[in-house]
């Protein structure tokens, strides 16, 4: 497995950690392969006894998101081709949210975008005091399309999906929580004995039940032609001038630009 992922068992827990601290673990697609293995793994864990998985980074953030470097690589296809990129992406994160395990994801410094979607994909969200909790996409002339929009209004509601989805704003961590974005928030020095004690109250109940109750509770909400019409929006954001504008500023630091609407 790549050692962008790092993976262990420790007693009840099956723990995943994104590993590119010095690049602030933004997620390329080598990372996203990576993840899909890992979560393979965690899914073998069932029947040998873990009782949750744990996802949390290493370093001082959880993920920038998506690493924008690979959008501009001379040899990319993804202009032309992103309905299936979208797709292998939405199938990942897909694992992470069917996977017979209840995952519960762990947030420090920031966690933006493609890391939010990751997020979202898992059934509990711990955050660190003072992360920073957003969905900048539109900021970039394009949507959250790897589950993000799907899983945002399920989560939320729609009004306030589209308030964070619209604006690309960073959402105040007392609003996260008031709004059941995240399930709870803990200073550094406790965060540890916070995790243990969320893994412990799972590990109280039958497994099977935890893992049944999962299934049906997504199956209750599940709308499969949400991420179809997320992909097809993307696919045409992607072509789009202010998409390419807007990648160049940010990494040259030049942002904010000028919309043109096409």
């Amino acid at each position: 497995m790549s050692d962008l992922i790092l993976t262990r068992r420790d007693g009840a827990v099956f723990e995943l950690t994104l590993n590119r601290p010095k690049q602030r673990n933004a997620i390329n697609d080598e990372m996203m392969e990576a993840i899909s293995a890992a979560m393979d793994e965690a899914e073998a864990q069932f029947s040998r006894g873990a009782r949750a998985v744990v996802i949390r980074a290493a370093g001082r953030v959880f993920s920038s998101g998506i690493d924008l470097n690979q959008f501009l690589a001379p040899d990319t296809d993804v202009h032309d081709n992103l309905f299936p990129f979208t797709a292998r992406y939405q199938s990942i994160l897909n694992k992470i949210e069917r996977c017979s395990l209840p995952v519960i994801c762990v947030m420090q410094g920031y966690c933006l975008g493609l890391a939010l979607e990751l997020a979202l994909a898992c059934d509990f969200r711990i955050a660190v005091e003072r992360v920073k909790l957003g969905l900048p996409e539109t900021r970039l002339g394009i949507i959250p399309d790897v589950g993000g929009t799907v899983r945002l209004v399920k989560l939320i509601g729609p009004s306030r999906a589209k308030d964070l989805i619209m604006t690309g704003r960073n959402i105040e961590l007392s609003q996260a929580l008031e709004w059941g974005l995240v399930d709870a928030v803990y200073p550094k020095a406790e965060l540890e004995r916070g995790v243990a004690d969320f893994v412990d109250a799972l590990a109280a109940a039958a497994p099977l039940a935890v893992s049944y109750a999962k299934r049906v509770i997504n199956d209750i909400v599940d709308n499969p032609r949400g991420l179809n019409i997320e992909a097809w929006a993307q696919a045409q954001l992607f072509r789009s001038d202010d998409f390419r504008n807007a990648v160049a500023a940010m990494l040259d630091k030049s942002y904010p630009i000028d919309w043109e609407g096409k």
